[in-house]
């Protein structure tokens, strides 16, 4: 079945004394794009995340967001640089008078230089977070996938809808096909009969003359070419596997038969059918662009 590329999931779970969340959105995007964003000092999750994650995202631009808090005080201890911070202070006053300030350095100036203050972590395993954290990434990947076959599902009525309505189209084309040449033939009879005005007309350079313009609209190898590209449309879509690309190909290459079709047949009717499979097929195209 056909899935989405647009979902979301989240998860979470405590484990080596960490509070665990995984939030995982996506959207459309031609190949597979995985934005992972992990809390400072846990940059080195960011790489086994990933790697969880295209377990069951080929296709996408998501974004992963994970999370780690401390229970009960074990993230670590916060340490104050004092001579750094006095360093600070006596540099501010330093500048108050300097330039004669009428102001005076308070707590708040001092607590926005992000060096004053350090974090020390306590020891953590990072095995032990590590399995933690893809283990709740792929329960969040549940979810996120439910989402998308939920999704693919609609996709998939739109689209087998879609596919039998061109596949009736260009059935009226095969039967239309063969009448083209009957007209011409006998719009090309009826010409002659007027100019040569009551003489007997060469049949063998009517009948010439029909096989030239019968070898010039002839569009049996793009019909058979084009339900080609229609029965492997219809398997991709039961296809467990990711088949956005493959459509997305097909789609391309069936557009291709569809516009020789109509340059070549001359003929009215068919020219009218084609629009209605360009049509068609234009909106195979967009829905094909959310299919992972």
């Amino acid at each position: 079945m056909i899935k989405s590329m647009t979902g979301y999931g989240f998860c979470e779970g405590i484990s080596s004394g960490k509070h665990i969340t995984v939030e995982i959105r996506s959207v459309n995007h031609r190949y597979s794009d995985l934005n992972i964003k992990t809390p400072r000092g846990y940059g080195y999750l960011e790489e086994p995340v990933r790697k969880c994650a295209a377990k069951f995202i080929s296709r996408g631009k998501a974004d992963i967001y994970v999370n780690l808090e401390g229970i009960e005080g074990e993230d670590g201890e916060v340490i104050l640089n004092s001579a750094l911070a006095e360093g600070y202070y006596n540099a501010m006053n330093t500048l108050l008078e300097k330039y004669n300030i009428d102001d005076s350095v308070r707590l708040e100036h001092l607590i926005r230089f992000s060096d004053v203050f350090s974090v020390r972590k306590t020891d953590e395993n990072t095995d032990e977070i590590e399995n933690a954290v893809c283990g709740v990434t792929l329960l969040a990947g549940e979810a996120f996938t439910a989402m998308r076959v939920k999704e693919g599902e609609k996709l998939y009525a739109d689209l087998s809808a879609g596919l039998e309505t061109i596949g009736r189209s260009v059935m009226q084309i095969e039967e239309r096909a063969p009448q083209i040449v009957q007209d011409y033939s006998n719009r090309i009879r009826e010409r002659m009969t007027e100019i040569l005005e009551g003489h007997d007309i060469d049949e063998n350079r009517l009948l010439n003359e029909v096989a030239v313009f019968s070898d010039r609209v002839n569009v049996n190898e793009e019909i058979v070419r084009l339900k080609s590209h229609l029965n492997q449309m219809g398997e991709l879509f039961e296809a467990d596997e990711p088949v956005g690309r493959k459509l997305d190909f097909l789609i391309q290459e069936t557009n291709r038969e569809v516009n020789t079709i109509g340059s070549k047949s001359n003929d009215i009717d068919v020219a009218r059918i084609v629009i209605d499979i360009k049509s068609g097929i234009e909106k195979l195209r967009e829905q094909v662009q959310n299919i992972e």
